[in-house]
């Protein structure tokens, strides 16, 4: 089956034109690394695929001989709406080339079920103020964990999709919403993934997670990408390395490759060069 690009053109043009259908990728690291604008660059070059593709030339290039663009894409947030995910690509990738891709990425907005039990006014996360009527008439909506699922199973079947962020999960945990209950999410996305045949990559920062809790996220995909800051001379560097990958992890080590040196430009997040075994 084709592979489905990540949307990086040089880590595409190295893993045999992207991820293997049916993926999950868990794109963990520290704050800033590179992770977050991995997936804006991501969703924005799949989208600028189906929106312009001289601009789509002209920033990725050609794709592989293996590689098929997903059908769609998603990208699905629990604390941010279209505007301000738009808004945020556009602070590192160029504005007009932001602004022709998002037309082509389906947004989901989960902050009504994210915050509806949580103190936060209402009207900081929909926009306007529930009344006594409202409290009085207003059914509990259906928790984030199920809108999730729900969402994933409605329109993750050969599409690329990005969930921002398993991170705000995890800052929910109560009663309501265990750590149990999304580990167990995790797993069961992973089931269904196979199935459902597109790429789904689940952004995390794992500063705000325990060896234990990342170790059951890092089960539960396909492949791990790790995103660190590294110091030397009179700057820091971004890197990246595949902690583990079904499918692709193969590929890097036949070509010695151990770690990514990475940037973000005006065209988003980019591979700049490699490091191999010498």
């Amino acid at each position: 089956m084709a592979r489905i690009p990540f949307g990086i053109a040089r880590l595409d043009s190295i893993v045999d034109g992207g991820a293997p259908p049916g993926s999950v990728v868990l794109l963990s690291g520290e704050a800033g690394a590179g992770a977050r604008e991995f997936v804006h660059t991501s969703a924005a070059m799949n989208g600028l695929y189906y929106g312009d593709s001289d601009a789509f030339e002209l920033h990725y290039g050609d794709l592989a001989a293996a590689s098929a663009p997903p059908d769609e894409v998603h990208y699905v947030s629990f604390t941010a709406s279209r505007d301000q995910l738009e808004r945020e690509m556009a602070y590192t990738m160029e504005t007009e080339l932001v602004r022709t891709a998002v037309d082509h990425v389906h947004f989901r907005d989960l902050s009504p079920e994210y915050f509806q039990l949580s103190p936060i006014p209402r009207e900081w996360y929909a926009g306007e103020t529930r009344t006594v009527r409202d409290l009085a008439t207003e059914e509990r909506r259906e928790s984030a964990l199920g809108a999730l699922a729900d969402y994933l199973g409605a329109h993750a079947a050969g599409n690329l999709v990005v969930v921002d962020s398993i991170t705000d999960l995890v800052a929910a945990v109560s009663d309501e919403m265990t750590w149990s209950d999304i580990a167990l999410l995790m797993k069961g996305i992973q089931k269904a993934a196979y199935d459902w045949g597109g790429l789904i990559l689940l952004l995390v920062h794992d500063e705000t997670l325990g060896p234990t809790e990342l170790g059951h996220l890092m089960d539960a995909a396909s492949g791990t990408l790790q995103f660190e800051w590294e110091s030397g001379g009179s700057k820091r560097a971004r890197t990246m390395f595949v902690k583990e990958f079904q499918g692709v992890l193969s590929r890097l080590e036949a070509e010695n490759i151990i770690r990514f040196e990475t940037e973000v430009h005006e065209g988003g997040f980019d591979v700049s060069g490699v490091r191999k075994i010498r």
